[in-house]
């Protein structure tokens, strides 16, 4: 099985130059035609306003604290840190487009302003997602901004997928709020 995985990875590698260009138009694609209006609603937007306000006189320290807490009690599901992102209406909003979305979602989260969970259809493996790309290639760079990740081979699904990031922005106010990933499933997109 180990040899399968390496297999895998390693097509993939390999493949991804060549197919870089057709995946990201797919990618393209899927996020105009089912992601984009996701970025607006109601429940999205209240929930990371709501999140900044808590969240806005937070130091590195305290962030650095929050997602030390959440990958110390990663796996369950029922912690109190980890409960309060993926039992929510927003999360529920979020997980309701991933069964939509028959396979070919296989996650989605919102953040905040400083790059921490809002909402996610699942667990993630960490709770500070502002020292990443996903993060600081979309909400920091302004409000128009997506980011596409590199296709990785993930190892729960066996399933080659990429993650879509991009600003959400508070259409009242033209002001940008948080950030919203996606994973999608290649497979099931190409």
């Amino acid at each position: 099985m180990k040899q399968l995985m390496s297999g895998l990875a390693i097509a993939i590698a390999t493949t991804q130059p060549l197919y870089a260009d057709e995946t990201q138009q797919a990618m393209q694609s899927f996020l105009t035609e089912n992601i984009i209006n996701w970025a607006s609603d109601p429940t999205l937007i209240a929930a990371i306003e709501a999140q900044n306000t808590e969240t806005a006189g937070f130091d590195q320290a305290k962030i650095d604290e929050l997602d030390q807490l959440w990958r110390g009690f990663y796996g369950f599901d029922d912690a109190e840190i980890i409960a309060d992102v993926i039992n929510t209406p927003a999360a529920d909003f979020l997980r309701t487009q991933v069964d939509k979305s028959d396979v070919a979602i296989t996650e989605a989260f919102i953040m905040d302003a400083r790059g921490l969970n809002v909402a996610a259809s699942m667990p993630t493996s960490d709770y500070w997602q502002g020292d990443e790309a996903k993060f600081q290639q979309t909400y920091m760079v302004g409000e128009t901004a997506v980011h596409f990740g590199e296709v990785e081979l993930d190892e729960s699904t066996k399933q080659a997928q990429a993650q879509v990031s991009m600003t959400i922005v508070n259409n009242d106010t033209g002001v940008a709020i948080g950030a919203l990933t996606v994973g999608i499933n290649l497979n099931a997109l190409m």
